[in-house]
């Protein structure tokens, strides 16, 4: 960055001071004071010029909403102005981004609130900030509606609480409040640096297919149902699928997630993850007459209906995938004794059988085919018998979407992949995707997103693990545009069609 390209609109002299202290040699923005109030800050921006550079404001503000204390920080979902003002208030100025410039605050240990913030003529206290306040706005300000009006450049509005709803506005400890606020305002203008270089992005990639497969729309879907029919609670063994938004909603509607079912009380409706289970599981379920319903991805029972298959006929079975994971415990559950465990090419060199000539192999459905591909490679090269499924056992949702992040991360500078860290398949595609030669991250969501992965960024691919929700793709995606992202493109390496039916105990009639 040769020399500022945005500007950081402060009012008062003291938030200028302040928030020039934090901002590194080099911050992409130009510090201007405005002065206080609407009148001025109309007069600061009149006549200015329309540009491509971010605009911000930054400096102190009166909170609105309980909870909010002295130098809490207030980033702006959207800026509005008082709509009982008289200088006719601009449109409503929303900012998808914000989530970005809140974690890069909380990463600094602040307490980052996010969400509207509002703008009056005078300032608000009493009557006036109670009525604001049941509007949903969280901070009062007396300049940035009118600073940021017909901006068209990627804007950003941040406010650190002064005063708050405790008690009046002008009290003797006002003064000590907002000297709190003030040293909060350069780790704000830091976190303000970061976000104006990260208006480097110019594209975003998206790789097709993305997110949810037919195995976790069912899974997801058999827990819906089962809340609609017999009400909450209903018991689910372990995540039903590996994301937390995912786990979050659903326990929001009444699921209560446990790890083993000696959590569950007698008689409670119990659903089997998507993972599947042991047999051993299935067994403790029945003994304990536990009404259950499995929703155990049928890509999955396949690799359990193959490993008692290959043990019925006396092989040593080989199971391809990481130890820990559900799926793999759940498929080794089916004979201990004569299934084990290769999670990497270095245990296939060393693995024992019984029985060199009756050896067969099985692969967790969600590893990358390139890393079963060399494991298998180094089995057949010992076990010259070795035999495997008659149909590859890497879910073709799990293939698909590697495919499609390995065609983005070619042209991309940087590969954001959603999902959450226990999600398998999530992690695969940040593997694949740096070995064809890119960065990439895994996020559960923007709010995870560092602002600091994307300076120098001109092109980003985005795309989602098999459990993550396409909403979260459409956040992120919001999120890059209003950072500057002109362009947001597509590429498609398959196009998926397939869908599984429900457990007959939530199917509908």
């Amino acid at each position: 960055m040769t020399g500022p390209d945005g500007m950081l609109y402060a009012p008062m002299r003291l938030e200028t001071a302040a928030l020039r202290r934090g901002l590194p040699d080099r911050p992409g923005l130009a510090l201007r004071r405005t002065g206080v109030g609407p009148r001025r800050a109309r007069s600061a921006v009149a006549g200015r010029r329309g540009g491509s550079g971010p605009v911000a404001v930054a400096g102190i503000g009166g909170g609105l909403a309980h909870g909010l204390a002295p130098g809490d920080v207030v980033v702006a979902s959207e800026v509005r102005a008082d709509p009982l003002t008289p200088y006719g208030p601009p449109p409503v100025l929303r900012m998808p981004d914000a989530a970005l410039l809140a974690a890069a605050l909380r990463r600094r240990g602040l307490r980052v609130h996010v969400g509207p913030v509002v703008t009056t003529h005078r300032l608000a206290d009493g009557a006036t900030r109670a009525r604001l306040a049941a509007t949903g706005a969280l901070i009062a300000d007396l300049e940035s509606a009118w600073l940021l009006a017909g901006v068209s450049a990627p804007t950003a509005c941040v406010r650190v609480v002064a005063d708050t709803t405790a008690g009046a506005l002008y009290r003797p400890s006002t003064v000590r409040r907002v000297r709190t606020a003030l040293r909060v305002l350069p780790a704000v203008a830091a976190a303000l640096a970061e976000w104006a270089a990260a208006h480097s992005v110019q594209r975003v990639v998206l790789a097709s297919p993305r997110s949810f497969c037919a195995g976790v729309e069912r899974a997801i879907a058999v827990v819906e149902q089962a809340l609609r029919r017999h009400g909450p609670p209903v018991y689910v063994r372990k995540q039903i699928v590996h994301n937390a938004r995912v786990v979050d909603d659903l326990r929001a509607q009444g699921a209560v997630f446990v790890d083993e079912l000696d959590e569950v009380p007698d008689g409670a409706l119990t659903v089997f993850s998507a993972h599947g289970v042991a047999p051993a599981v299935r067994q403790e379920a029945a003994d304990r007459r536990l009404p259950v319903i499995d929703a155990t991805c049928p890509l999955v029972t396949k690799v359990h209906a193959e490993a008692r298959r290959f043990v019925g006929r006396g092989d040593t079975v080989l199971l391809i995938g990481h130890s820990g994971h559900e799926e793999t415990d759940g498929t080794l559950g089916e004979a201990p004794e004569q299934i084990r465990l290769v999670p990497d090419p270095a245990a296939a060199e060393t693995v024992r059988v019984d029985d060199p000539a009756r050896v067969s192999y099985l692969v967790q459905t969600t590893l990358a085919t390139d890393e079963a591909a060399e494991i298998i490679d180094a089995l057949r090269r010992r076990f010259p018998a070795l035999s495997g499924p008659g149909s590859d056992d890497i879910c073709y949702a799990t293939t698909n979407r590697q495919r499609a992040v390995t065609a983005v991360a070619g042209q991309a500078d940087l590969v954001l992949v959603i999902g959450s860290a226990n999600s398998s398949n999530s992690r695969r595609l940040v593997e694949v995707a740096e070995r064809a030669g890119s960065r990439a991250y895994l996020v559960d969501d923007v709010g995870c997103v560092d602002l600091r992965w994307l300076d120098g960024a001109a092109t980003v691919g985005v795309t989602a693990g098999a459990s993550a929700p396409p909403g979260l793709v459409d956040e992120l995606v919001a999120a890059l545009t209003a950072l500057g992202a002109g362009e947001v493109s597509e590429h498609t390496a398959a196009v998926e069609d397939v869908r599984f039916t429900l457990p007959k105990e939530v199917r509908q009639p």
